[in-house]
């Protein structure tokens, strides 16, 4: 079904752009002269983290492609002796690193799955990648679930945010540390482990076209070059390991001393100088990371129309609703204290397919859920953690996700959303359950 009626992810996006716009206006009472406002006005609110993307991607898969990484996960990638055994072992390290960090485990786990497709014979890579990107279902209960996150860190931003339903800050131990969470987080690896393993055809060997394995590392640098001034230079292990060493120093003093967060731009600084370090010279850094940047150009591409889609959803016309407040309405007006969590994570969950962001959803839910579950005395916590999930599970079948995975795996969105529908009936199942159970 997928590979028949999935098209191409800019396809997808282009194809939401123009639903979210005929819905705003009979849902918004919007004219269409002001929906192409909101969606132009958004059109550029993407763009640093966009960036940010593109260097996850490409540094990430830098970093992959030094001899010395690769020697590690070729080892590890020796470990299971079965395509099952292989489908199970890359679900779990790519969830637990997701778990850890969304950034760092996106790349790991497609890296780790590339690898093993390129030893076993046998195994599915299609399945083998879909199960890499699977993990990342868990990643906003994580440690760096961007709502949770913003829920513990004080100021006058978090009253703003939340139209002064939260005055103080909620703690980690109350989201993402909460044991009701933490049980959620483990049935749902189990369950999309078992389900990945079970998708693995039982009988006939899987073809997997041998160019998608080929390594994605640029040559190393010369064995013999004319020892110029500015030879020595680009063969000069000193201007590799220099800026490596200051961007260690200025993480040791942002996240050790200066109280910082380990956000997306500590992992790329990690990216960046572990690879320098591995790669050895500037020059073999600056070839390695060109063949890896080709990878980033749908992620380029499509941000800007994900960023004019959450304009459109976002956007106030000269009626004062926007389509976020709408759908955020119609989940409170049909709720009680018991489903509101429940009701929260299905909202987040079907906005999340039109604004595929953690800030997003802050921005669109905050001041509304958070409100109404004070009313109801639900706990902020438990709403907080709701709208997280919510965000994560339909990124099973929205590419907006996939896009750095997809790029170093060489593969479409189509073949792998199938086996992510899967992943998503199975997570959606337990995070449902769980959300009832934690709210009783």
């Amino acid at each position: 079904m997928v590979q028949r009626w999935l098209p191409e992810p800019f396809v997808f996006a282009i194809l939401l752009t123009f639903v979210a716009a005929v819905l705003a206006m009979p849902i918004c009472h919007q004219t269409p002269l002001e929906v192409v406002e909101h969606w132009g006005g958004g059109v550029w609110n993407l763009l640093a983290f966009a960036m940010q993307m593109a260097l996850v991607l490409v540094c990430g898969s830098t970093l992959a492609s030094a001899p010395a990484v690769k020697r590690v996960v070729t080892a590890l990638a020796r470990l299971p002796k079965s395509p099952a055994a292989a489908i199970a072992l890359v679900t779990v390290v790519s969830a637990l690193a997701c778990w850890l960090n969304w950034g760092f485990g996106l790349i790991v786990g497609v890296v780790f799955a590339k690898e093993i497709a390129r030893q076993m014979r046998g195994v599915d890579y299609r399945l083998l990648i879909a199960s890499a990107y699977s993990g990342f279902v868990v990643w906003h209960a994580g440690l760096s679930g961007s709502i949770p996150l913003t829920m513990a860190t004080p100021g006058e931003s978090l009253a703003q945010a939340t139209n002064g339903a939260l005055t103080a800050p909620v703690p980690v131990a109350q989201t993402i540390l909460d044991p009701h969470n933490l049980v959620m987080v483990l049935l749902v690896i189990v369950g999309i482990t078992v389900a990945n393993s079970l998708m693995h055809p039982k009988q006939g060997a899987v073809t997997v076209d041998p160019s998608l394995l080929d390594d994605d590392a640029a040559a190393g640098t010369d064995q013999h070059y004319d020892k110029t001034p500015a030879q020595r230079l680009e063969h000069s292990r000193l201007l590799a390991w220099l800026p490596a060493l200051l961007l260690a120093t200025y993480l040791v003093l942002h996240l050790g001393f200066g109280g910082g967060s380990f956000d997306l731009g500590s992992v790329i600084m990690i990216f960046l100088a572990l690879g320098l370090m591995l790669h050895g010279t500037p020059l073999a850094y600056v070839r390695a990371f060109g063949k890896a940047a080709s990878g980033a150009s749908g992620i380029i591409l499509q941000f800007p129309f994900y960023a004019g889609i959450m304009g459109i959803i976002t956007g106030v016309g000269a009626s004062g609703i926007s389509m976020g407040t709408v759908l955020a309405d119609g989940c409170i007006r049909i709720s009680n204290p018991v489903t509101y969590p429940l009701l929260t994570f299905l909202c987040a969950a079907l906005l999340n397919l039109f604004v595929p962001s953690g800030g997003g959803h802050w921005a669109i839910q905050a001041p509304i859920m958070f409100t109404a579950g004070a009313d109801l005395g639900v706990d902020p916590g438990l709403t907080g953690i709701a709208i997280a999930w919510g965000d994560a599970w339909t990124n099973l079948i929205q590419p907006f996700w996939a896009l750095p995975a997809l790029a170093i795996a060489r593969l479409s969105a189509k073949d792998i959303m199938g086996y992510c529908l899967i992943d998503l009936l199975v997570s959606g199942i337990v995070v449902c359950a769980g959300l009832l159970v934690w709210a009783m």
